[in-house]
């Protein structure tokens, strides 16, 4: 095998609670993450030594500040495989937006190596590789719906939950993480998601017990610096969404619509707006 090729998955958190700070900086997480069906394209090619990576987009990076070329560079020093690789990135998931795309990028990257080099690491092996590069790597590796707990890294594969229609829309700003939990005040008064339920909603396939239980404490942090975020919210919901939310650290929102009709008129009513830079009509994947 010369070269492999595949998509790499976007994700949203239906549920994002914050337990607390841990000492090392960290901080303990419970999340449902599910992947949706916005991805990027990562070409690998095997070459005689090196990692080469190129990009069609401006906002990627093809050197040791992108987490895919990191992901390679790990590769290779944990396994020893003799070579190089050329990397192919073709992005379309929104860069700094709360949908783990540079971590997806990683994940792919450790996936791909491992059949191109034929190392035959198993999915636990990868993830344990790919802690070391993000928290969120490791999910990215298995995809799907799960339970994210410790700092994201310990995961619970969930049944695939019930899939509803999607508006997502990433403002024109980027959002930086490391600023998020840094501001997060966790106190008596946050309101926290009820994971436990959301994860029974989905071992029993009910979505509407899904939206019910949806919550971010990030938002908080993010929408307070953004108010972009809320608008986005409150435009999705007063046209046509059950449910709007904020993923991740920021700044993407995402709508639950019922079908797939109103979120076009709605993504078409929020392209004349101008209110966001990128926007997708879409579903789990």
């Amino acid at each position: 095998m010369q070269y492999w090729e595949t998509e790499a998955y976007a994700k949203i958190n239906l549920g994002l609670d914050v337990v607390r700070r841990l000492e090392n900086g960290y901080h303990q997480v419970r999340m449902v993450m599910q992947t949706v069906d916005i991805s990027d394209t990562i070409r690998l090619e095997k070459c005689a030594e090196g990692i080469h990576m190129t990009s069609d987009s401006e906002e990627t990076p093809g050197d040791i500040y992108n987490l895919a070329y990191r992901a390679a560079a790990l590769f290779f020093e944990e396994t020893k495989a003799e070579g190089g690789v050329k990397i192919r990135l073709t992005k379309r998931i929104p860069v700094a937006a709360g949908m783990a795309g540079g971590s997806t990028d990683a994940a792919a990257v450790l996936r791909g190596m491992n059949e191109l080099f034929g190392t035959g690491l198993s999915a636990e092996a990868l993830c344990d590789m790919g802690v070391k590069l993000g928290a969120d790597v490791p999910y990215c590796i298995l995809g799907g719906t799960a339970l994210a707990e410790g700092i994201g890294e310990v995961l619970t594969t969930l049944p695939d939950a019930p899939k509803p229609v999607l508006l997502v829309a990433k403002p024109e700003i980027s959002v930086s993480t490391k600023y998020v939990y840094e501001h997060l005040q966790l106190g008596e008064k946050t309101e926290h998601p009820d994971i436990d339920g959301m994860v029974q909603a989905v071992r029993d396939g009910d979505l509407a017990g899904i939206i019910d239980r949806m919550g971010n404490v990030l938002e908080g942090v993010t929408g307070a610096k953004y108010p972009v975020i809320g608008e986005l919210k409150a435009f999705m919901e007063e046209n046509g969404a059950v449910r709007a939310m904020m993923s991740g650290s920021g700044p993407t929102v995402f709508g639950i619509y019922q079908d797939r009709e109103t979120a076009a008129r709605a993504a078409a009513l929020l392209a004349e707006r101008g209110t966001a830079k990128q926007i997708f009509v879409t579903s789990f994947h």
